[in-house]
């Protein structure tokens, strides 16, 4: 079993960096492994490259243990909207229940399936200071609602979403959950969802080209393979025929994947497993409190939610409009990399934050408070 302080080693960003929610930068683990392999594939001494196709098998088997999805429902993807496409145009009637505040990969799979299809019509969802909530579903539920569409954490708030309570709701109604935001450092019931997509260069720090797409039963018997290449179709395809898809994720796949990018995914998949989601979510909520503190001490005004279960990693400072700029140039000032946006700045933490990262972020706030 790996430490938490042992897992924050392997965090090689310069002090200053906190900005997970937009990016991860690349583990030690996926670093070495990304090396390896095109090591590996640069020789291509006999046998390797076959031996590279092991990593399909290896990646949704380590997606299987922190999803708890059986490794044969879960199917590469090279990134997190590639799979919400999938599932939006696999929908087969009725209307899909979706927030318009949600991130746009999960607003546009909506829309494009509607428009592409016409079999389902995308509900926009009246939401509570644009969280998504099992009350504002439960009221806004029909007989003709046949799936709902999520972030588990939202991109603008950094809002946790119940989906414990969302499933409850809406019964044998498809959930489709955008786990982005959240995989790695959110301990959630996964097994609730129908399906769960996520990209891996957030949070889980496998870079770019990383992701999948994990169905449940219900999943698999409900959705149509839309865009099912030639391995969608099973492991020995005739060139001179074309087959139908198969039953399950596998056929939601349209070609070979990148396997390095696989590797890499796994090497960080194995690397959360080992020391727990539970252990890194805990670092992670330490670290939201340190920068609330913060935020605290010097009058920095906090948007997000600060209740320990309905937020992640994100915390947003919403200072007054004539004061963001400010606040954004003493970020700047003092090397701290975060998300400046119209009306406010996103900070995300990890399990990996560093002591030096906080002072940084003290002293830009003392130049921010000195001058607001």
């Amino acid at each position: 079993m790996t430490t938490i302080e042992e897992f924050a080693r392997g965090f090689g960003e310069e002090p200053g960096y906190l900005d997970y929610g937009r990016v991860g930068p690349l583990s030690e683990a996926a670093r070495a492994e990304a090396l390896g392999q095109y090591e590996i594939l640069s020789r291509a001494r006999f046998g390797t490259i076959e031996r590279m196709r092991a990593e399909d098998d290896r990646v949704r088997d380590a997606v299987a243990v922190v999803t708890r999805f059986p490794s044969e429902q879960i199917v590469f993807q090279p990134n997190a909207s590639s799979g919400l496409l999938h599932a939006a145009f696999g929908l087969t009637g009725g209307d899909v229940l979706v927030s318009p505040a949600e991130f746009p990969s999960v607003t546009y799979a909506a829309e494009r399936a509607a428009q592409a299809l016409r079999v389902v019509t995308p509900v926009w969802l009246e939401t509570d200071h644009d969280r998504v909530t099992p009350a504002r579903i439960r009221e806004q539920l029909t007989d003709s609602t046949s799936a709902v569409m999520v972030s588990l954490v939202d991109s603008r708030t950094g809002y946790l979403a119940d989906i414990d309570g969302i499933r409850q709701v809406i019964g044998d109604r498809l959930l489709i959950v955008d786990a982005i935001q959240g995989f790695g450092v959110v301990d959630a019931p996964w097994e609730v969802a129908d399906v769960v997509v996520s990209g891996g260069q957030k949070w889980m720090r496998a870079g770019w080209g990383t992701g999948f797409l994990a169905l449940s039963e219900r999943a698999v018997d409900h959705l149509t393979p839309v865009f099912s290449g030639w391995t969608g179709s099973g492991v020995d395809q005739p060139w001179d025929e074309v087959l139908e898809p198969v039953r399950g994720a596998r056929a939601f796949s349209v070609s070979n994947p990148d396997l390095v990018a696989e590797a890499r995914f796994a090497a960080a998949l194995e690397e959360v497993a080992e020391v727990g989601v539970a252990a890194i979510a805990s670092a992670v909520s330490d670290g939201v409190e340190r920068v609330l503190e913060l935020a605290d001490e010097f009058a920095v005004p906090v948007s997000s939610s600060r209740s320990p279960n309905e937020r992640a990693g994100i915390i947003v400072l919403e200072p007054q409009p004539e004061q963001l700029t400010a606040l954004g140039a003493s970020l700047f000032n003092h090397g701290v990399t975060a998300s400046v946006r119209a009306s406010n700045v996103r900070v995300s933490v990890h399990a990996g934050t560093t002591e030096e990262t906080f002072d940084m972020l003290r002293a830009a706030f003392t130049s921010y408070a000195s001058v607001a």
